[in-house]
């Protein structure tokens, strides 16, 4: 079973830190440049008017983003749902099959390898992102390790296990509860 990150939206007050911790653990400098069109979160804040809460991978087992991508830049590998950027070629198709929408295609000028200045040597390229649980980066998850109300927090398959547990020992003490009446 993949491990996830999940949110609670009763403890999440919208401060947007796990939008920057994001950002700032999957930028390859010590510059990150904050300006809206090149702000590129792997998770997504929504704010409603009653709730607030991140939007993030769910690692699905089967999922569905990786089955419907064309070139297999999705795949399941190392215990989580990654995107082999050098295979996407931006179609979103994996957008429109999340059932969550934590994917989002963005794209970015990047420069072409071996042309001259002269020429156009910028080009823009689509690019997948989604929660990748930090694989790759130092350390632990960024947004669990910076929310300051614990709101995020990474799920594993034990304590899936064990919320099971408690909610069938739950429905078993109400089902006695109605045969004891």
């Amino acid at each position: 079973m993949n491990r996830f990150v999940l949110a609670d939206p009763q403890k999440c007050i919208g401060c947007r830190t796990c939008e920057i911790a994001c950002v700032l653990s999957h930028s390859d400098s010590s510059l990150v440049d904050f300006d809206p069109s090149n702000f590129h979160p792997r998770l997504n804040l929504v704010k409603g008017a009653k709730v607030t809460t991140p939007i993030m991978c769910r690692q699905c087992e089967d999922a569905p983003c990786a089955q419907v991508c064309p070139n297999g830049a999705i795949t399941s590998e190392g215990g989580f749902v990654q995107v082999k950027q050098e295979r996407c070629i931006g179609c979103k198709t994996c957008e429109v099959a999340c059932p969550y929408g934590a994917m989002n295609v963005v794209s970015f000028m990047v420069e072409k390898p071996d042309t001259p200045a002269i020429f156009a040597n910028q080009s823009k390229r689509a690019f997948a992102l989604k929660c990748d649980l930090c694989g790759g980066c130092e350390g632990d998850q960024a947004c669990v390790n910076v929310c300051p109300t614990n709101a995020i927090r990474l799920v594993k398959q034990e304590e899936l296990k064990n919320i099971n547990h408690l909610k069938r020992d739950a429905a078993a003490n109400s089902v006695n509860e109605l045969v004891a009446h």
